[in-house]
């Protein structure tokens, strides 16, 4: 039987192995083109006609586009590893990207907006199901979590579409921010367990690091309930007790690094990436107590060391080390990929810090950090592992 599964695998052309291949590689280039696009609509070189206007699309792809690309990438990998049970491969996954694809390339062609809505949620709808038959079948219950997470991001998503066929920017705003801050759950999820793993794997750490699955719930709660108050509307005005949970959050992510600090991070690009791009969820925490106590103008530039800081930072690094892992490589990335990490931090700070014309130059370092991965990492995603094994 074993023989017959290694055959069947080898027969399925690299690149549609595993999630993490299509989706990864799909992602970054995404991730490039669609911050190129938003730069050139903000510097007046461009205007597409899509749906609700290019404000609508750029809240509406980044999360539920990019984002939950490398998302679906990630765990439809991982999942395999946690339950045993084989991962999506082969011709359901060419289906689900290219219902991705096609949910991408709606918004530019002329189709009606009811079928845009439903290319959006089929493609969250299959990953979720595809995700919840793996785990309960395996009886998953500690990874459930990550279940409910993915379901309110899949109703925060159904909000922002709402409110796009309703013509309505409040909805569209909710739904966005609060899948922004779902993600940012989902983040702290995954990278409770596997940064300290990456950590003390990188070092040659012998001792793993504790273990606190109080921290772990506590993050998850005041995580989820921070972003049902966005899809709520309470967060999109300063209010002062707001600044509390925020504050809470802060506080959990501040331990969490500490625990994790070892002086030896700094040498190793696989795992200074992973940290300063934990550290944009403090930031983005800290800045959006600072806005409801009255100290910070904008809320945006919260939610921007959220999106570019912490997503898109963690997102890079994730993709850098699962990569190479799940290829059957050494886990020294290519040397362009310190330029990388560098670049999207460097974007996220521009992002934030400063003034609107300044907003090219941040694009541009996200860009290129994107395509460094694309350029490094697309002949280890098309091409079997290494190792000769067969994912």
């Amino acid at each position: 039987m074993q023989l017959l599964d290694r055959k069947r695998v080898l027969a399925i052309p690299p690149l549609w192995r595993l999630g993490f291949r299509p989706f990864f590689l799909a992602g970054a280039l995404f991730a490039g083109l669609a911050v190129a696009l938003w730069a050139a609509v903000l510097q007046g070189l461009a205007s597409p006609a899509v749906p609700g206007g290019m404000l609508a699309w750029h809240r509406h792809e980044m999360p539920f586009g990019f984002g939950l690309a490398i998302i679906a990438g990630f765990l439809l990998t991982a999942v395999q590893n946690w339950t045993g049970r084989p991962g999506l491969s082969g011709r359901p996954l060419m289906l689900l990207c290219g219902l991705w694809l096609a949910a991408r390339l709606a918004w530019f062609v002329p189709v009606p907006l009811a079928l845009l809505i439903v290319l959006q949620l089929a493609f969250v709808g299959l990953f979720i199901v595809q995700m919840a038959r793996q785990l309960i079948a395996a009886r998953q219950c500690n990874n459930y979590p990550i279940l409910l997470v993915l379901s309110l991001l899949a109703l925060c998503q159904t909000l922002t579409l709402t409110g796009l066929a309703q013509g309505d920017d409040s909805l569209q705003r909710r739904g966005a921010l609060a899948a922004l801050w779902l993600i940012g759950v989902l983040l702290s999820l995954i990278g409770g367990r596997v940064i300290p793993f990456f950590t003390q794997r990188g070092l040659g750490r012998v001792e793993a690091f504790a273990t606190h699955p109080w921290l772990d719930r506590l993050l998850l709660v005041c995580g989820v309930l921070v972003a049902a108050a966005f899809a709520s509307g309470h967060n999109l005005q300063p209010r002062p007790w707001l600044a509390i949970p925020f504050m809470l959050l802060a506080v959990l992510h501040g331990l969490r690094l500490w625990r994790w600090h070892l002086p030896g991070i700094w040498r190793v690009p696989l795992l200074w990436s992973l940290h300063l791009a934990y550290a944009w969820l403090l930031l983005a925490a800290l800045g959006m107590a600072a806005w409801h106590l009255g100290w910070l103008a904008q809320s945006s530039l919260a939610s921007h060391a959220l999106a570019v800081g912490a997503m898109g930072g963690l997102i890079l690094a994730m993709m850098a080390r699962v990569s190479l892992g799940h290829t059957g490589r050494a886990l020294q990335p290519p040397r362009a990929m310190a330029w990388g990490f560098a670049l999207v931090n460097l974007g996220a700070l521009i992002r934030v810090v400063a003034g609107g014309g300044w907003l090219w130059l941040a694009a541009l370092c996200w860009g290129l950090a994107f395509a460094l991965f694309a350029m490094r990492y697309a002949p280890m995603l098309c091409q079997a592992r290494v190792d000769g094994h067969p994912g």
